[in-house]
């Protein structure tokens, strides 16, 4: 149970913080640094989904929207407990009571592969676009490739499970693959990196 009385406690006036072990350590150290950021990436998601709710669509549409965003919702609670495990030194030792499971990564390339599924194959990297629910899901991709660097800077010097670097991966693709459906499904063209174009004079 998390009970919070109070908002500010100024212990971390000197720039220190406490882990969920009750550890103290400083706000810059690598695991901050990647609960944090997954922290960040939640925030996206959550401005994400408020775009979602602003999208009144009939028929298809609605059904893709209430699809996307009913993954969405699940994926901020699996974000949080990523957070609550990167949050508590020992995780890979079973001392985290939250976290996320391997079965959370096979539901990510389930969906991953029916949102796909749809697609047309591309053949060049596509420019971040695709509409404003298309820009959303590109710019909580490039977030959670950023988080993904900061587990994986934490894994080289402190243990940290598998699953957690496995979701955290799998992750950035799956909003890869839903910014491709939004544009897709609301018709939007994607933008192709053209790697041929002649330098501006």
């Amino acid at each position: 149970m998390v009970y919070i009385s109070k908002v500010y406690t100024k212990f971390g006036d000197r720039g220190d913080t406490m882990l969920a072990s009750g550890d103290t350590v400083g706000k810059d150290a690598p695991r901050v640094a990647a609960y944090g950021e997954v922290d960040e990436l939640n925030a996206v998601l959550g401005v994400l989904r408020v775009e979602l709710s602003r999208v009144g669509e009939p028929g298809e549409r609605r059904e893709f929207l209430a699809a996307l965003d009913a993954s969405l919702a699940r994926i901020q609670q699996e974000l949080f407990d990523l957070g609550a495990e990167l949050a508590t030194p020992g995780a890979t030792e079973g001392k985290a009571p939250l976290k996320v499971e391997e079965a959370d990564v096979t539901r990510l390339e389930h969906e991953l592969d029916a949102w796909n599924a749809d697609l047309p194959p591309l053949r060049s990297f596509i420019l971040p676009g695709g509409g404003p629910l298309g820009a959303w899901a590109h710019l909580a991709r490039t977030v959670c490739r950023r988080a993904e660097r900061s587990v994986v800077a934490l894994a080289r010097v402190e243990p940290v499970r598998g699953e957690a670097v496995r979701y955290i991966n799998r992750l950035s693709d799956w909003f890869f693959v839903v910014a491709r459906a939004a544009a897709h499904a609301f018709a939007v063209p994607e933008v192709l990196w053209d790697t041929h174009r002649k330098p501006t004079p």
